[in-house]
């Protein structure tokens, strides 16, 4: 049977008191040190995985780490963390390991993981960023948002993942605006994709974010700046905005003072219903993450190789992904916004609140 893991950690100090909450009484930063010297381990056997071409299994593999230890903590430490994950892995007879959430981006995104295991390494980001775009359009179209139409800005156009996601929307929509600090290198891209395909589209070019998103209906941010760079004031109402980057572009304040816009963070990925995870990562039943499930796909494919590593993103891979999600049963199944899952009554929240602006 095809075998793989996955490789996941405690988004913040909150889910570690999930699984010890006699920790609570102890200081923040005791509690990270005392987590920071466990050792990774199983925590879940994911059962039942079955498609109409294949069958595998896997498991969940816990890193007892932060994403705020990941990044704070010696990279070199992190890694030896990650990289003996990755041996419970081998020895449980997976043939290929996905790196979850943080665990993706530390370092140089998975390539010193993949040199020092015998099994194939992927980070998911592929699926994610495919997945992403899916969600923008499917967000569009609950604000009932013609994509096509719609003016659409891509923050970060010059990294590997936002030429991607410029490639995709200059694919799908009529009115995009490239944004990056370095205007050459954006010329380079507009010109690239005017050469590459045959659409009448209306490609602008911009360094100043505020500028840039200030007409936008439709934001996909994918930078890699430490610091959020999409401020409330920025964002028109009404606008949907996908967060692909990590550390998050987009400000918390967004959250907390616009309730009129729509913060998504990617895809959610409906899986086929007879998957079993074994353990409760926050999502509703039969709901993942994209990282996660592109793990899955490539064990039920059989297809054991490094697919997503390090910092480039293919537009082909991109269209693989989709393609093999599809023949195994995945899907895009809903939103997500700051790590929860989006229901109907926050879209008509954003609905209503747009609606008495729009009326003020």
């Amino acid at each position: 049977m095809n075998k793989f893991a996955f490789l996941i950690h405690p988004i913040n100090i909150d889910d570690v008191y999930k699984k010890y909450g006699f920790l609570k009484i102890l200081p923040k930063k005791m509690v990270e040190m005392i987590t920071s010297k466990l050792a990774p381990s199983v925590i879940s056997k994911i059962t039942d995985i079955k498609s109409l071409n294949g069958t595998s299994e896997g498991w969940f593999i816990g890193l007892p780490l932060t994403s705020k230890m990941i990044i704070d903590m010696p990279e070199e430490y992190v890694l030896k963390k990650i990289i003996k994950s990755g041996r419970i892995a081998e020895k449980l007879g997976a043939k290929l390991i996905g790196l979850g959430a943080y665990t993706s981006v530390i370092g140089d995104a998975g390539i010193t993981v993949a040199n020092n295991l015998d099994i194939a390494v992927t980070t998911g980001n592929t699926y994610t960023v495919a997945a992403a775009f899916e969600a923008t359009k499917k967000a569009c179209s609950l604000l009932n948002k013609n994509f096509k139409q719609s003016n659409i800005a891509i923050v970060g156009a010059t990294g590997s993942i936002g030429k991607v996601c410029a490639e995709l929307a200059y694919r799908e929509s009529n009115n995009i605006t490239l944004i990056a600090r370095n205007n050459d290198k954006l010329i380079e891209i507009k010109d690239e994709l005017n050469n590459k395909y045959d659409n009448d589209v209306k490609l602008k070019c911009c360094t100043n974010i505020e500028k840039g998103i200030s007409s936008a209906d439709v934001i996909i941010t994918v930078t890699s700046s430490l610091e959020d760079i999409i401020k409330p004031e920025f964002i028109k109402s009404g606008a949907v905005i996908c967060d692909v980057a990590r550390p998050r572009d987009v400000s918390k304040l967004v959250e907390k003072k616009r309730k009129d816009v729509l913060v998504i963070e990617g895809g959610v990925i409906e899986v086929p219903k007879e998957i079993n995870f074994n353990f409760n990562f926050g999502f509703p039943k039969g709901l993942c993450y994209a990282c996660m499930a592109e793990t899955m796909i490539l064990a039920l494919e059989g297809k054991y190789e490094n697919f997503s590593l390090g910092r480039e993103i293919e537009i082909e891979k991109v269209d693989e992904i989709n393609k093999l999600a599809k023949k195994h049963g995945f899907k895009v199944g809903g939103l997500r916004s700051f790590e929860k899952v989006i229901d109907e009554n926050h879209i008509q929240t954003i609905v209503n609140n747009m609606k008495k602006l729009h009326k003020a």
